[in-house]
């Protein structure tokens, strides 16, 4: 199983993601990462093995921000490594996005949109999705919000995902089919994950 933490307010969300994923490990994984939206760039950290890994691979790094998500990863597409773990990033770089779930007909649409001249770095379900998102968010010229309602509609398989927009510091884009999420609602802050224990103490 793969465990999803996210958060966007006005708190640094690193320690909140890291906290987070600590307290998804029971679900079973074999690779982290974390995405922090910096201004006009993604802070993206992955890292096979553990969440203490991960955490040491990031401790002199830049990870300021918040708005970020974090990902836990049981390998289904693609073997446990540093490029197949989550978040993934559209082509163009300005969409980050995590998911739980199977997209059983990714082929297909990967296969379709390498015909537009989408190039694809790992073997993952996921990085077809944020790409396919990416396509439908430039050719329908709309918002990621209605990006991410089409592209869904075009999947088929279970999911839950969260989506985050370069420059875009206060909005999360989430859905879900037949995968849990749950929404903890603050003041002017907003938590995200595949089960509570990550965000039971706020």
């Amino acid at each position: 199983m793969c465990g999803i933490v996210a958060y966007v307010g006005s708190n640094n969300v690193y320690p909140i993601l890291i906290k987070g994923l600590k307290r998804l490990e029971y679900r079973g994984y074999d690779s982290a990462g974390v995405s922090i939206g910096n201004q006009n760039r993604f802070l993206q950290y992955k890292q096979k093995g553990k969440v203490s890994d991960l955490e040491e691979y990031i401790s002199k790094k830049d990870c300021n921000g918040s708005i970020g998500i974090g990902h836990t990863r049981w390998a289904t597409h693609g073997v446990p490594n540093q490029t197949n773990a989550h978040p993934h990033t559209s082509g163009d770089g300005k969409l980050s996005l995590i998911h739980n779930g199977i997209i059983e007909n990714y082929t297909s649409i990967k296969k379709a949109l390498e015909s537009k001249g989408h190039i694809f770095k790992s073997d993952t379900d996921t990085e077809v999705l944020v790409h396919l998102i990416e396509d439908v968010k430039n050719h329908e010229k709309v918002d990621l919000f209605e990006a991410v309602r089409i592209a869904l509609d075009q999947v088929i398989g279970a999911y839950a995902i969260v989506v985050m927009e370069l420059g875009v510091e206060d909005e999360l884009i989430t859905a879900r089919k037949g995968s849990p999420l749950v929404i903890g609602i603050g003041r002017d802050e907003y938590y995200i994950a595949s089960d509570a224990a990550p965000i039971i103490e706020y």
